[in-house]
C-alpha cells in the first residue's frame, strides 16, 4: 500500500460498532479499519468481475472455454518458463 488514497465514508453507527467490535476481538491495531475496507472492496469487486465474465459468456459452450482457457495457460507457462531459463 505505498500509494494511499484518503476516502471519507459514512455508514450507519450501527454498522461502525459492528466492525469495531469485530476488529476488537481480532486484536485490532492501527490501519485494520483500512485494511478491511480494502479487503472488502476487492472480493465485491473480484464477485463482481466474475458475475460479468459469466453473464458475457453465457452463450458459450463450455468445451470452448475450457480449450481457451488451456491454450491461454499453455501460451503463460511457456512465456514464464523462457523468461526464467534465460
Amino acid at each position: 500500500m505505498n500509494d494511499l488514497t484518503r476516502w471519507s465514508l459514512k455508514v450507519s453507527r450501527e454498522t461502525d460498532i459492528a466492525l469495531r467490535t469485530l476488529l476488537a476481538t481480532r486484536g485490532g491495531r492501527k490501519g485494520d479499519l483500512s485494511r478491511f475496507v480494502e479487503e472488502a472492496v476487492n472480493r465485491a469487486v473480484l464477485r463482481e468481475t466474475i458475475r460479468d465474465v459469466h453473464e458475457r459468456n453465457a452463450n458459450v459452450a463450455p468445451g470452448e472455454i475450457e480449450r481457451i482457457v488451456e491454450a491461454e495457460l499453455g501460451a503463460a507457462g511457456r512465456t514464464f518458463w523462457a523468461e526464467h531459463r534465460a
